[in-house]
């Protein structure tokens, strides 16, 4: 549920340390990416930390943060990363060292962020699943009192999930400032962050199938904007129908695990 402040995070980074002008892209683009990663992650450990050490429930501390967020976004926009001109509330745009390229020769909105996220999938893919790492984070996301008896080292374990998963967040926020907007906004994510917990819910918290679950929910996302401009159909019949999937996909869950 935090991944939106945490994705707020990440932009707020790239459309400050982005604004940095004769910076070489070497040095540039990945110290951006970094640093948003390490935002993210900072901001997902906080409720980690308060869950594993104070026993506060992480879903209202992460939402609690997300409003923080939103305000200090809203804030940055409106003062200290306000544009020079200072006649709308956005940030100055990002130089041209860190703006991430278009792919297939600028004929498409497709940029690098595309081969970024398709990395990370793998990473991801490869770190849940041949590491003993990612076999610590599913066995204690399954059952944390069975892995307290064996011996895992459960709030290591929450900690570390908690940063991976913010760090992703962050990066995302930050490709969205380089790859698409281009500087920041005061509404620089529609509830992206939120729609990431439905796309994770529809892949099962599988990475792999996180690819086809993103493009299914992309294409209704811009399948609905279409609708709406062409055919005058209300955006909502797109949010009736993403739940809809997921609630077939958790039905379907539930119905294998009972056979099982």
């Amino acid at each position: 549920i935090g991944a939106e402040g945490q994705f707020m995070a990440g932009a707020i980074v790239a459309g400050s340390v982005g604004t940095w002008s004769h910076w070489p892209t070497i040095v540039h683009l990945p110290l951006v990416l970094v640093l948003a990663a390490i935002a993210g992650a900072a901001l997902a450990w906080i409720p980690a930390w308060l869950r594993v050490s104070r026993g506060a429930l992480e879903v209202i501390s992460t939402i609690m943060l997300n409003f923080v967020m939103l305000y200090v976004l809203s804030w940055l926009v409106h003062g200290p990363l306000q544009e020079s001109s200072g006649a709308q509330p956005i940030g100055n745009p990002v130089a041209s060292s860190v703006v991430l390229p278009r792919l297939f020769g600028g004929g498409t909105t497709l940029h690098a962020g595309l081969a970024i996220a398709l990395l990370l999938v793998l990473i991801a893919h490869v770190l849940l699943e041949r590491t003993e790492t990612g076999f610590r984070i599913r066995m204690v996301g399954a059952s944390p009192r069975a892995c307290e008896w064996a011996g895992v080292p459960v709030a290591r374990t929450v900690m570390r999930a908690a940063a991976i998963s913010g760090g992703l967040a962050g990066l995302a926020g930050a490709i969205e400032v380089l790859g698409v907007l281009g500087r920041l906004f005061d509404k620089v994510s529609p509830g992206y962050g939120f729609t990431a917990i439905a796309v994770a819910l529809l892949a099962r918290l599988r990475p792999l199938a996180l690819i086809p679950a993103a493009l299914l929910f992309g294409a209704l996302e811009a399948g609905g904007s279409r609708l709406q401009q062409d055919a005058d159909v209300s955006q909502v019949l797109v949010l009736v129908i993403q739940g809809v999937v997921i609630l077939a996909t958790l039905v379907v869950g539930l119905a294998a695990r009972g056979r099982e």
